[in-house]
């Protein structure tokens, strides 16, 4: 080999080890050095006793409250519930967006008659953090972490 070779020879191993050295000889940091390990975001309750375990739960949540609050207005307005979401536009603080059933990570269902309702929401991927919730003239909200909601799943509130 000549001795140009055998230089460039040298020069590809010595980079080659310089650039593999941290690799080769990296250690864990101490505790309490380095980057923090990454978790999943943690829930803030918005209020004392809150039930929503992600802020996606808490806008479902809220959405079905305002619901429920515009179907008994509409209810004591009218002497029975609304049978379309569109009848709520107006009734407390349902508004003409509302109707649309397409809410962030959730999925509203909506059956009316006039002697009473049924609100579901059904998250796009169910999880424990993404609940599905049921609701009925009652008002109770209730909630199932493995399938859709009904009127036997826990109440939330």
């Amino acid at each position: 080999m000549t001795r140009s070779k055998r230089d460039v020879l040298k020069h590809f191993i010595l980079t080659a080890f310089l650039l593999t050295a941290p690799f080769l000889f990296a250690q864990d940091p101490p505790p309490g050095v380095g980057a923090a390990p990454q978790t999943a975001p943690t829930y803030t309750p918005k209020y004392k006793g809150d039930p929503a375990q992600s802020d996606s739960e808490a806008a479902a949540l809220g959405y079905m409250r305002v619901v429920v609050r515009a179907q008994k207005q509409f209810n004591k307005q009218y002497g029975h519930y609304a049978t379309t979401l569109q009848e709520l536009v107006h009734s407390g603080s349902f508004t003409k967006r509302m109707v649309n059933p397409n809410r962030g990570d959730y999925n509203v269902g909506f059956k009316g008659k006039k002697d009473g309702y049924m609100l579901t929401m059904m998250p796009k991927a169910l999880d424990a953090t993404h609940r599905s919730f049921y609701a009925e003239e009652d008002g109770k909200i209730h909630a199932d972490d493995s399938k859709p909601a009904d009127a036997n799943s826990p109440v939330v509130r």
